[in-house]
């Protein structure tokens, strides 16, 4: 090996030497990955709705931690302060129960899982092999600057972006559609339980005649 080569391999960052960032992107990365285990596994819809709180959060603090301080209050603006909110606005106009709901469980849990682990392992291989000589200076400048940033936002991902908006609105829409159909279901048992009351008090007073 040359000296040049040598030089230049000891410069190279390793993953034997972490730093104190890596060590905390790291456990901030298996609490968040435990969050979001425990959203898609309970039971009860508020606890999926509040542990996904926590899941977006890590991922927020994972952006802090890589230098992507704008991404990072995009992902605290727009996922914790949109996002979960409309979930759990969705969840009170849906009436939905507090407890656990054995109805969220449609029994297609090894469907389910068969999807998640591909999707992740797709998602990893990608994105492994598209930054795999790629590293990031933590202690330099911060490199996820707004103009930087927005450049990139709304002149290459303009059309995910609005995708993004657009199943917000839609998943608003299904949670009232959801809601008034709930209500007029509860309004014809109504009518029906006072159809049956005033039906039986027609059969008692003709008894008692």
């Amino acid at each position: 090996m040359t000296p040049a080569a040598t030089l230049a391999a000891a410069a190279a960052p390793g993953f034997l030497s972490p730093t104190g960032i890596e060590i905390a992107f790291l456990l901030v990365g298996i609490a968040t990955l435990g969050a979001a285990v425990v959203t898609v596994t309970t039971k009860q819809l508020v606890h999926a709705a509040l542990w996904l709180v926590v899941a977006l959060g890590g991922i927020a603090v994972e952006y802090l931690l890589l230098t992507a301080e704008f991404i990072a209050w995009v992902q605290v603006l727009i996922y914790l302060g949109s996002v979960v909110v409309l979930l759990l606005f969705g969840l009170m106009l849906t009436k939905a129960p507090i407890g656990p709901s054995p109805d969220a469980d449609s029994g297609n849990r090894w469907a389910a899982l068969t999807v998640a682990v591909t999707a992740a392992v797709a998602l990893v291989w990608v994105v492994v092999d598209a930054f795999r000589t790629t590293w990031i200076d933590l202690d330099g400048p911060v490199q996820g600057s707004t103009e930087v940033t927005g450049q990139i936002l709304f002149r290459h991902w303009v059309l995910p972006f609005e995708a993004l908006s657009v199943l917000l609105l839609a998943a608003l829409v299904g949670a009232i559609v959801l809601s008034r159909k709930h209500k007029a279901a509860e309004q014809a048992r109504a009518a029906d339980d006072g159809a049956r009351t005033g039906t039986d008090a027609g059969r008692t007073g003709k008894e008692e005649r």
